[in-house]
């Protein structure tokens, strides 16, 4: 027999009490209250400390690898082109079966994601085209069933768990193929085949592969969070995946934000990722060769952890799966740079300093690395350094770099005409405080003309 006495039996019984006691009902109502606020308390607060828990990993990693991968590839014009152009679902469907990308190409991606410094990495499953990339009972619009005949996620879990990496997994929910993807809006009963179709995949993608560490919604259109039944949705993720993240796309808060193509920071301590394209496209765009530079990728990563942020990077490979030659090119330059550099990256801490026009700055502790990405030779300089600097060195070369220091200015002079790294070199500083930085101490008190 069950002792255990529920809520409800205990405040009758308190009532009772109390009126025995001749104490007010609204002396007990303050009393309840005053007890629900503080189990409401200790419940954010375990689920705080949950997420802490759950997110530790990713905030050690700082950069990941982003692959957008599906029947869009064969077109060879961006992701969005069924949409952009308008293509009827027959035709845009025969593409399906031309989509035959080379066995466990994914081992090519998951090599370039570890030598470019990356420690995680997130497939699109499912993009808003409707085409699952794996295996799956709900539809035959799935690799298996057309041009790949295998579940290429699998190949992409197997790649990336063999370098050591975390595994994401991107879902549209969206969906351009599926007859309700759209009419679901106003129609309840296609509403309620769509979310149990889009619910179905989700529970497979997260039961088929063994521990997932990261979901990755995007595009709710056209439902909110009680159409789309997000908050069932996530109860369901986190009871088949206790310790993974999610973001923010599905009209939920989420573990994390994701401004797109785009570095905007979060405040108030929550988590956020800037995802980017390497040139203007997600998918496969054979036109498209506007590349970011390898400096340009290092300066953006370095501008997330400054505020605290991971950076997810794209690739979009070819219809075979092989990576863009420019892109292996720019994330083997990155590599390289992270094998000196990378724990100025990795170890990083909130940093305030941010005023150079040639530099952008990342700090461990009281170390200070002044990232040196337009090099001006000769010598460097900061505005308003709030510490003092007790050392300095050049972080590739170990050289010691003497430096004078005022209220106003530190400088460091003695430098080599030719940058000593590529594409940015880097000069560790060392403080005897957390450095900060206040050029309008330097604009207001700086000596003037005759003063």
């Amino acid at each position: 027999m069950s002792h255990s006495i529920s809520r409800r039996d205990m405040l009758k019984a308190t009532g009772a009490s109390v009126a025995a006691l001749g104490i007010s009902g609204s002396s007990l109502a303050i009393s309840a209250s005053a007890q629900e606020a503080e189990s409401a308390q200790a419940t954010d607060k375990t689920q705080e400390d949950t997420r802490a828990r759950r997110m530790e990993w990713w905030h050690a990693a700082k950069f990941g690898m982003f692959i957008h991968f599906g029947v869009y590839s064969t077109i060879e014009r961006h992701e969005w082109v069924m949409e952009d152009e308008a293509w009827p679902i027959g035709p845009y469907t025969q593409h399906a079966a031309n989509f035959k990308p080379a066995h466990n190409c994914p081992q090519a991606w998951a090599k370039l994601a570890k030598q470019a410094g990356m420690k995680y990495m997130v497939l699109t499953t499912k993009h808003h085209e409707g085409f699952c990339n794996f295996d799956t009972k709900l539809t035959n619009y799935c690799a298996p069933k057309q041009g790949p005949g295998r579940d290429v996620v699998r190949e992409y879990v197997d790649a990336a768990r063999a370098e050591g990496l975390h595994v994401g997994f991107y879902y549209s929910l969206m969906d351009w193929h599926h007859p309700d993807g759209a009419r679901c809006a106003t129609d309840e009963a296609a509403r309620r085949r769509f979310v149990d179709y889009t619910h179905g995949l989700i529970r497979e993608i997260l039961t088929n592969y063994g521990k997932i560490d990261v979901l990755w919604y995007d595009v709710a259109w056209p439902l909110d969070a009680a159409g789309w039944e997000s908050e069932k949705m996530n109860q369901m993720v986190f009871q088949l995946q206790p310790e993974i993240i999610v973001n923010n796309r599905n009209k939920l808060q989420g573990d994390f934000s994701t401004p797109e193509q785009k570095i905007v920071a979060e405040t108030n301590g929550r988590a956020w990722e800037s995802c980017m394209t390497l040139n203007d496209s997600w998918g496969y765009q054979r036109a498209d060769d506007n590349w970011k530079s390898s400096r340009t990728v290092i300066r953006n990563l370095i501008q997330c952890v400054r505020d605290g942020g991971n950076y997810l990077l794209n690739i979009g490979p070819k219809p075979d799966g092989s990576i863009p030659e420019e892109s292996v090119k720019i994330l083997s330059e990155v590599g390289r740079w992270m094998d000196s550099n990378g724990h100025t990256i990795y170890k990083s801490d909130l940093c305030q300093m941010r005023r150079s026009n040639y530099a952008s700055f990342t700090r461990t502790g009281n170390t200070l690395y002044m990232h040196v990405h337009f090099w001006p030779g000769e010598y460097v300089a900061i505005s308003g350094l709030k510490c003092k600097v007790t050392s300095a060195r050049i972080l590739k070369t170990g050289a010691e770099v003497k430096f004078t220091q005022d209220d106003f200015q530190t400088k460091f002079t003695g430098l080599p005409e030719k940058a000593p790294d590529y594409p940015v070199t880097t000069i560790a500083i060392e403080c005897d405080a957390e450095p900060t930085q206040d050029t309008d101490y330097v604009r207001k008190n700086k000596p003037r003309d005759g003063v």
